[in-house]
């Protein structure tokens, strides 16, 4: 069986390089069944391994000519000691050393001469949990693909028997309409058209920012403020996760006329803020985060990606979490109605090129020359509400752990699992050794924010210090005082 790939799905397999693998991952926590006994992880492993035939796209290798990919063909067996694999370590519950273990796997690029995916299952010598790290490329699919095929495989009711992992569960083929050679010749030539139109206009409302002529619109690319988190990326990687009580962040949205993601955002910036600080780097100039939006129209359901990538300015200036959230807010939906107005693949085509530029400045070792589109990745990842299970394990946590863009950064994701926000973060361990203050920063920031909806005192000076180290140069010797002229009509 052969398959094409979407010109987007193919850039992820071009793009890709030892220091900057294009996969991403997931770390499972799971509580094995009542009266588990010692041999349990062992006989699941050998029972994972029986299944060597495997589903679309967990049976895929990529045809590949000169590096450039062509097709995906399916192949009959899989290698299962290479697919299926297990780690061990003392104690699966110790956050920080289960996080360096799955740096560690989540470092190396994938075998380019297999189906792209591997599954670690992760066992503790002592204790009734155990973990397991799912990696797969992102070219087979992006974040609500992969949570599709994900929920399909981890059932809402114990499955001892006829259990089959998520690779070898069948999913029902969509009819697609077929379309004469003539139809489909004018559909595609008439989109392009409008396609490349939208591009023109998105290009040309970009440069008329740069001239100041039209300030309400997308950030302008390479603007975003050089941090020890943004760069050149490296091989090495750090790892965190943290849960976000998602029940009260919708709460907390509600009280204050915001998006949940909003909410999220406004966290997230404050904390890397923090972490920053921390680290004697100081900025008056906004942060920006690069925003994946999901482009599928509601009901569609195609694989692989379907997604424009755009950076997003951040808030600056106020100590007041709930002001900084008014920012967000407006800085957000500036981007929410720029991709509102264009088509779907204009918003995709500009993606490509502006990552282009970065990845030819991480390919040349020019990124930290450069100012990066932006300062962290965020996304948002819509999981199952109610509980799952692996076969009869239970699942307890799902940490979502991406790629990295060029320029670096921090990626922050984040999948909801019933009430809970399970987060996941990874970065480059260029400059740094940990991210595990960052990550409690973001539920610092969210009681903030919670506390500021009735009291008007409350700082995000009010974070206390969790990482004590000596205090380094600041960055941006010359500070950039960024003006408010467009938040002071929605604080």
């Amino acid at each position: 069986m052969k398959r094409s790939i979407r010109f987007l799905d193919k850039t992820f397999w071009i793009t890709e390089s030892k220091d900057n693998p294009k996969h991403v991952a997931s770390l499972q926590l799971l509580q094995k069944p009542e009266n588990a006994g010692d041999d349990y992880l062992d006989n699941l492993v050998a029972r994972l391994r029986t299944f060597s035939k495997a589903v679309s796209p967990f049976n895929m290798v990529v045809k590949a000519v000169v590096g450039f990919p062509l097709w995906l063909r399916s192949i009959d067996t899989l290698d299962m000691n290479y697919h299926v694999q297990v780690r061990e370590m003392d104690d699966v519950s110790d956050q920080e050393a289960l996080h360096h273990l799955v740096a560690e796997l989540h470092e190396p690029m994938l075998d380019r001469d297999k189906p792209l995916w591997q599954f670690f299952v992760i066992k503790g010598k002592k204790g009734n949990n155990f973990a397991i790290h799912v990696k797969i490329h992102h070219m087979y699919g992006d974040g609500a693909s992969l949570v599709k095929w994900f929920q399909a495989g981890y059932l809402p009711e114990p499955q001892k028997e006829g259990f089959k992992p998520v690779w070898a569960v069948e999913r029902a083929k969509r009819k697609k309409e077929k379309k004469s050679f003539i139809k489909q010749a004018f559909t595609k030539a008439w989109e392009f058209i409008w396609v490349m139109a939208d591009l023109f206009w998105i290009l040309l409302r970009l440069l008329l920012k740069i001239l100041r002529i039209n300030r309400e619109y997308m950030p302008i690319p390479f603007t975003g403020t050089k941090t020890m988190l943004t760069g050149q990326v490296k091989q090495g990687r750090v790892v965190s996760t943290v849960d976000i009580d998602f029940k009260r962040v919708k709460e907390v949205s509600k009280k204050l006329r915001a998006t949940a993601n909003e909410v999220l955002l406004c966290c997230f910036d404050i904390g890397v803020r923090r972490y920053l600080a921390d680290e004697g780097q100081v900025f008056e100039r906004a942060l920006y985060t690069n925003m994946p939006i999901n482009m599928r129209k509601p009901g569609e359901h195609v694989s692989g990606n379907k997604i424009a990538i755009v950076p997003v300015k951040l808030a600056h200036g106020q100590n007041d979490p709930y002001i900084r959230l008014r920012q967000i807010i407006e800085n957000h939906r500036i981007v929410k109605r720029a991709a509102k107005r264009s088509h779907p693949a204009a918003f995709s085509y500009y993606t490509i090129l502006i990552q282009s530029f970065a990845l030819v400045f991480e390919v040349l070792r020019m990124s930290d020359l450069v100012r990066p589109i932006a300062n962290i990745l965020i996304s948002n990842v819509p999981g199952p509400s109610d509980v799952r299970y692996f076969g009869d394990a239970k699942l307890e946590a799902i940490y979502p752990i991406s790629t990295i863009v060029p320029g670096g950064g921090v990626n922050i994701t984040l999948l909801t699992y019933g009430d809970m926000a399970n987060v996941g973060l990874v970065c480059s361990d260029r400059k740094i050794k940990s991210l595990e203050s960052m990550a409690h920063y973001f539920n610092d920031a969210f009681e903030l924010l919670e506390k500021s909806v009735g009291d008007y005192n409350v700082s995000i000076q009010d974070i206390g210090e969790r990482v004590v180290t000596d205090h380094k140069a600041i960055l941006d010797e010359h500070p950039i005082h960024i003006s408010e002229e467009h938040h002071h009509s929605s604080v």
